[in-house]
């Protein structure tokens, strides 16, 4: 996650952009048409016509799009472009097309200001402005403010791309999880984690497993303690996407378990209960990860000892998985 602070002099050099009669125009016109008008936009036309989003921006509103060019979807690997048409692959064409769309109208003097924004596809845009640019996920701004009747378009030069990756095939990638993805699947959970979501994760690594008491987590890979096992998991899931600032802003998160964790700043370290926060922020295709250096324990099994020096035994007595969370297998 890019951290960035822009001044606001940037905008005028970043984001200039010169007022002519077709701008007048344009802004009596909507994003869709404003586009087709513009001449440089026919596969992004074309490609929101195969999704089925044409009617959504010809909409009340406001939107902000970052907007590709022809030359943009260009720069894509051969036949990529051809195979998102197929009525097959509507929904992934959905999700990339979402994921240059911002809710609201956002001008190039706001952007500037801003280090993310999150888009109707769910994930967020790193924005950085720097040396006299403007990048949303590493693509240039090349033209901004485009004003239109029911939003504003900002041009960019490569196509964004969204993870295309699960919560379980990110954890997968990354190749520190891989006690975590063994639990998932003992407790019957990583299908669910594979699913529509969104969630979030606070993930602990495979270090983090190794702190607990030896024996701890052979013991809770046994098909017999399956439901203490998929109470622990789901203590560390949040239902929806939640980013680091959001979490730090709400202090605390309410759990698929029940019970909320403590989300903290101490000492200039964010802290998760005792758990501290190693990376964040980092996106899936159905929501968002957060590494942690320890496992959390519900409080019920911190009251029953279940990861006591002497105690590998798990506990007992945890609160009944609902009905309505696909987590509860």
């Amino acid at each position: 996650m890019k951290w960035t602070i822009c001044h606001l002099a940037l905008a005028a050099v970043a984001f200039a952009f010169t007022a002519n009669p077709v701008t007048v125009k344009a802004a009596d016109k909507d994003i869709v048409d404003t586009a087709v008008e513009a001449g440089s936009f026919n596969t992004l036309a074309a490609a929101l016509q195969a999704a089925g989003l044409v009617d959504t921006l010809k909409g009340e509103g406001p939107f902000t799009v970052f907007a590709p060019t022809d030359e943009a979807f260009a720069q894509l690997p051969d036949g990529t472009v051809e195979s998102l048409l197929k009525p097959e692959n509507k929904s992934k064409l959905v999700g990339i097309l979402t994921y240059h769309v911002v809710a609201g109208e956002v001008p190039s003097g706001q952007v500037v200001k801003m280090k993310t924004a999150s888009t109707v596809n769910g994930q967020r845009v790193d924005i950085d402005a720097n040396d006299g640019s403007v990048s949303i996920d590493g693509a240039k701004v090349v033209k901004a403010d485009i004003q239109c009747s029911n939003g504003v378009i900002h041009v960019v030069d490569s196509v964004l791309m969204p993870s295309q990756d699960s919560i379980v095939a990110t954890a997968k990638d990354a190749g520190a999880f891989n006690t975590l993805l063994a639990a998932a699947k003992a407790a019957g959970l990583a299908e669910a984690l594979a699913g529509k979501g969104p969630y979030t994760v606070f993930a602990p690594t495979d270090d983090a497993f190794a702190k607990l008491p030896e024996g701890t987590v052979q013991q809770l890979l046994k098909p017999e303690n399956r439901q203490q096992l998929a109470a622990i998991l789901k203590y560390h899931v949040v239902s929806g996407r939640v980013y680091s600032d959001q979490a730090l802003k709400a202090g605390e998160a309410d759990t698929l378990e029940g019970p909320a964790v403590q989300i903290q700043s101490t000492n200039g370290k964010a802290m998760v209960n005792d758990a501290q926060l190693l990376k964040t922020d980092l996106d899936a295709s159905n929501g968002v990860i957060h590494v942690i250096d320890s496992v959390l324990m519900p409080p019920k099994a911190e009251k029953t000892g279940a990861v006591g020096q002497h105690a590998p035994v798990i506990y007992v007595g945890i609160q009944q998985p609902s009905a309505r969370c696909p987590l509860s297998k």
